[in-house]
């Protein structure tokens, strides 16, 4: 076989990058199996943090469900900067790995949740009123989140020691007001995909509401979600898009993007998370996303390999 032929058939390769806990990726990746074979492009799932994988034997690595990074997050950006032709890049998964990217946002002039934001440093007091949420800054999931109504006694005393748990373990945490609107309108997920002039708008999901109290435990990669096809409104497109132009090194690096929004007191969207690493992408939600998608990929082979 020539060098030619063989470099032809790396470019060709992509993997999809994914976890020991789904070595076979999840079940909404799996739907760019099919079109991405149609397209040419051999595409298989690769689980990160496995042995000896030679990453240069592909012409694009895409990061798609390492869901369990999250306790060890240095060494995943340590691993991200390892591999060619990352997707997203090595330095957005640096960026976007701790939440704490919503603090450059909002200085940004970007219209996020508020929030305030402890190290282990900290020392914190509840409030006495209002409903809040906790979260660690590196999190995937929806894992270690809890919803607290500060009202309650009891409920200050677990948000409290939920905070303290969190800083124990040396992990950074960030405190949100509840947003009532999570209850009655549920959150909406824009997805983007790479095209011909950058980012382009692909399709929408409402998700539910999650949190209905302090933080359980919840065993796995990520809660139950309960997930909804949605049409999204002008304004909510625009704030997604001013939200990624804010992305450093701009938005025109990414092949995929997801950027989840609540209606604020005054009903106006506010971004809670822009999800650059590893978002689950709802292909199965809307007719022609897994094409969009795996043309996406395709193009980006196709870019890398001129």
């Amino acid at each position: 076989m020539s060098v030619d032929h063989v470099a032809a058939r790396e470019e060709s390769r992509a993997a999809l990058i994914t976890c020991a806990t789904l070595p076979d990726l999840d079940d909404d990746d799996r739907l760019l199996l099919a079109p991405l074979a149609a397209l040419g492009v051999a595409a298989e799932p690769v689980v990160w943090d496995a042995p000896d994988v030679d990453w240069s034997a592909f012409g694009l690595a895409v990061l798609r469900s390492p869901w369990d990074y999250t306790g060890r997050r240095d060494e995943f950006v340590a691993w991200a900067g390892t591999v060619p032709q990352l997707a997203n890049p090595a330095d957005v998964v640096e960026w976007n790995t701790d939440k704490r990217y919503l603090a450059g946002l909002a200085e940004a002039g970007r219209a996020v949740v508020p929030t305030s934001w402890l190290t282990p440093a900290d020392r914190w007091d509840p409030p006495t009123d209002g409903e809040y949420v906790i979260k660690p800054t590196i999190g995937a999931g929806s894992v270690d989140i809890g919803r607290y109504q500060l009202t309650d006694p009891e409920h200050r005393w677990l948000a409290a020691a939920h905070v303290d748990r969190l800083l124990a373990a040396g992990r950074p945490v960030m405190v949100q007001p509840y947003l009532p609107a999570v209850d009655s309108v549920g959150e909406t997920a824009l997805l983007f995909f790479a095209g011909p002039d950058g980012l382009e708008f692909s399709h929408a999901i409402r998700k539910d509401a999650m949190l209905t109290g302090p933080d359980d435990g919840t065993p796995g990669l990520y809660r139950p979600e309960r997930i909804t096809a949605r049409t999204p409104e002008l304004e909510q497109v625009a704030v997604a898009r001013r939200a990624l132009a804010a992305v450093p090194g701009g938005p025109d690096r990414l092949l995929y993007a997801r950027v989840d929004l609540i209606p604020g007191s005054d009903g106006l969207p506010l971004v809670s998370e822009l999800e650059l690493t590893e978002p689950s992408l709802f292909l199965g939600y809307a007719p022609g996303a897994p094409q969009r998608f795996a043309e996406a990929i395709a193009a980006r082979l196709r870019t890398h390999a001129g």
